[in-house]
């Protein structure tokens, strides 16, 4: 008999039922609020089933569904009037339907026989979601302030004879940075990629944030049309001019690592990748960081990079570490 790995994950709102193959592959989940199957492979999803059907919370599921649809329509009474109220008086000598107060949990215990629900967590600070942001959103609104600031006769004068503005280098910055996300687009379902994370409250932001199957990294892209790129260990050289990006993107691994631990509950590892875009003069790599914590890259080879990983995450943490680095809050610590 084949013994399916199937774990539950209630957390953030939502109620799961997670199976893996007994060597550990991830199949995908069950929604035990929706009671719908989710599997980024649909080849997957007869395994899926499969694995998880015989659980007992599935099969709680099951039975209040099918309870459910045996039951007659509700009848509504209305309200009694009370005499010295112009409002209803609800009247009941049946359980109490108030709504669980703010304390519930979303770790509560189903019993045998009793439906089961979503969980209700405790409502914290708006948030507002960062999966809709796009590649180089927060360098292209610098861009823009910067221009207003210039004045319309100043900005066309700059682009004329190519000087080097402040508007001119968010400008650039913000075209590296949409073109390391086409590549990024180009994952599989598997991975999850934010861009444009704003961190803290200085203006600092993650130029991209991906979480997959070989783990969690930070991007920072880098673009130098007609430069000359030079890196050996924790020395990035740009035209001959040494600059801090290894450091800067090790302290970005580092702090994104704390903060999705803290929201997650479980430690999170992070790398740092700094993806080079142009450097048409030359690109020479003699070493990378010694300590493995940053890696430098062309653009181009940004895909083969993340998919060449070992496989650190499973579907279940995949989701979890997603879930948190989404939320705006998350990051404004």
């Amino acid at each position: 008999m084949t013994e399916w790995i199937v774990r539950r994950w209630a957390r953030f709102g939502h109620n799961r039922l997670y199976a893996a193959t007994p060597g550990g592959t991830d199949l995908g989940y069950l929604d035990l609020a929706t009671g719908r199957y989710h599997s980024d492979d649909l080849a997957n999803l007869p395994l899926l089933r499969k694995a998880i059907e015989g659980h007992p919370d599935a099969r709680r599921h099951r039975e209040s569904a099918q309870e459910s649809s045996r039951l007659p329509p509700a009848t509504v009474t209305p309200p009694a009037l009370s005499p010295s109220s112009s409002g209803p008086v609800a009247a009941s000598t049946g359980p109490s339907t108030t709504p669980p107060t703010a304390h519930t949990t979303a770790h509560t215990t189903a019993h045998a026989g009793a439906p089961l629900t979503a969980p209700t967590t405790v409502s914290g600070p708006r948030w507002h979601d960062l999966a809709d942001a796009r590649a180089g959103a927060a360098a292209r609104e610098r861009a823009l302030a910067e221009r207003e600031a210039q004045g319309v006769v100043r900005h066309v004068l700059a682009r004329l004879v190519g000087a080097k503005t402040d508007e001119r280098a968010w400008r650039i910055g913000a075209d590296g940075e949409q073109a390391v996300g086409e590549q990024l687009a180009g994952l599989d379902a598997r991975w999850r990629v934010l861009h444009a994370v704003r961190v803290g409250e200085r203006g600092a932001d993650i130029d991209h944030v991906v979480i997959g199957p070989g783990g969690v990294f930070t991007v920072n892209s880098k673009n130098h049309p007609k430069a000359s790129i030079w890196v050996g260990g924790d020395t990035f050289m740009v035209n001959g001019n040494r600059v801090p990006y290894i450091r800067n993107s090790r302290h970005e691994a580092k702090r994104a690592s704390r903060l999705l631990a803290e929201q997650v509950g479980f430690p999170v590892p992070v790398t740092g990748i700094i993806a080079v875009v142009g450097a048409r003069a030359g690109f020479t790599v003699k070493n990378q960081p010694a300590d493995g914590a940053v890696t430098v890259i062309p653009r181009r080879r940004i895909r083969r990079l993340l998919t060449s990983q070992p496989q650190r995450l499973g579907l279940r943490e995949i989701d979890a570490i997603h879930e948190v680095a989404r939320r705006s809050t998350t990051w404004h610590r």
